[in-house]
């Protein structure tokens, strides 16, 4: 059995088993491609009666669709192929995470993009921000050519599991219910994440990550998303992943107090960064010394983390020309040595290659997930 039938070979719980079910039967299909009725019951261990009666509803409800019949490979009566409507629905994703622009977009449930829009920010925040991505979302969702399964959201901010803002510093939101705000202004199913936490998620749909890994956003900040055991993890306050305020400065020694001057935002955000790289001028060594410096920070905040959850793999989100190389390099030597190598040794560091579609996708991700139970 391949990795992708491992993921769906879950037993159900007693309280929600149709809903389990359901969500077994199409997260089979996504990851694994069409398959026949007797093909998802062997792969999933539900019976061929109950895959039967859900497959029905499922086509039903336009979100499952026969294919025609499977090639023979035995005698006996051909089977029929059944697959995810993938080119039936659309969903609707924005990017709040940008500082200077809102980014909209229709994908299609590959993470294919139909239609992009974006929306200047011009320092909106507050209500502003909020009204920003409503009609950035009321822009696009005429556009979209196919039904609109839902509308993901990635902003930054600590978000709750009601899509409710809980803080927002950058955009002045405390308490904002940007999901039912925008699913009542569109009457679409909506679903908000953490930035991080969405980008996390379509690292592991779209990318190409193990089951345990950690994502790290850089841009502005620096943030996280975790992924453990097949599962996005979130935090018992819903704040998981806020390393960039970690404090990484141990020059001043183990007794110096909290200082934000001294946390790894001051050496790894794109602003830092730019602003030291500037600095330097355009000597070599100089930049070096920049990227090295800010590799080796990332690498003492990291190395704690992959040590108590025994991580398989760091994934890099941000400017390629400024995280690969040497500021990569440099984090994994870090890691190499504050780290057991019998447990750590095959640690995989590498560069997200989905750009700026990567919090688009994390939308997109987190749509799947909620709708119809599939990563």
């Amino acid at each position: 059995m391949n990795v992708a039938m491992q993921r769906s070979s879950l037993g159900a719980t007693p309280g929600d088993a149709k809903q389990h079910n359901r969500a077994l039967i199409m997260r089979t299909l996504y990851t694994t491609g069409p398959a026949s009725r007797a093909d998802i019951a062997r792969a999933t261990g539900l019976t061929k009666v109950t895959v039967s009666g859900l497959v029905a509803e499922l086509i039903s409800q336009g979100l499952l669709h026969e294919l025609g019949q499977q090639e023979l490979q035995r005698p006996g009566k051909p089977a029929i192929l059944v697959d995810i409507a993938r080119d039936a629905h659309a969903v609707l994703c924005l990017d709040l995470s940008n500082h200077e622009r809102f980014r909209g977009a229709l994908l299609d449930l590959n993470g294919n993009v139909l239609e992009k829009r974006d929306a200047e920010r011009a320092g909106a925040t507050g209500d502003a921000a909020v009204s920003l991505a409503i009609e950035l979302a009321l822009e696009l969702q005429p556009m979209s050519p196919l039904p609109l399964l839902g509308i993901g959201v990635g902003t930054p901010g600590v978000v709750d599991d009601r899509g409710i803002v809980r803080t927002a510093p950058n955009f002045g939101w405390t308490s904002v219910p940007l999901q039912r705000l925008l699913s009542e202004r569109t009457g679409v199913p909506t679903f908000v994440a953490n930035d991080a936490n969405a980008s996390a998620l379509a690292e592991y749909s779209f990318g190409d990550t193990s089951e345990d890994f950690i994502l790290i956003t850089i841009g502005q900040g620096v943030g996280s998303g975790l992924i453990l055991d097949g599962h996005p993890v979130t935090g018992s306050s819903f704040a998981s992943g806020e390393i960039g305020q970690v404090m990484v400065g141990t020059d001043l020694g183990i007794d110096a107090p909290y200082s934000r001057e001294q946390v790894l935002e001051h050496w790894l955000s794109v602003p830092a960064l730019t602003r030291a790289l500037a600095e330097a001028g355009d000597a070599a060594e100089d930049r070096e010394r920049v990227l090295s410096e800010a590799g080796r920070r990332l690498g003492i905040a990291l190395a704690p983390v992959v040590g108590v959850l025994n991580l398989a793999g760091v994934v890099l989100a941000g400017p390629a020309e400024l995280l690969e190389g040497t500021l990569a390099n440099a984090t994994l030597d870090m890691l190499s040595r504050r780290t057991m190598p019998d447990s750590h040794d095959g640690l995989d560091l590498h560069i997200s290659a989905q750009g700026e579609e990567l919090v688009l996708r994390g939308a997109l991700a987190t749509v799947l997930k909620q709708q119809l139970g599939v990563t």
